[in-house]
């Protein structure tokens, strides 16, 4: 994973963290939903890095 995807990835699921603590203050359901939202597409796409990661250590281990 390059580093700048790893700055957006975690970009991304702090403005979640933050949509959803302005909507708990707020008592603003649908922004804390967005939040929630917005954290679990970071935490697949930071998923979805590690494994292509992981894929290029076994095949750079065959290799």
């Amino acid at each position: 994973m390059s580093f700048t995807d790893k700055v957006k990835n975690k970009a991304e699921e702090m403005t979640g963290k933050a949509k959803q603590g302005i909507g708990n203050a707020t008592d603003n359901e649908r922004l804390v939903a967005e939040g929630q939202a917005q954290e679990t597409s970071a935490h697949a796409k930071q998923a979805a890095e590690h494994v292509k990661d992981a894929g290029k250590d076994v095949r750079d281990t065959f290799s």
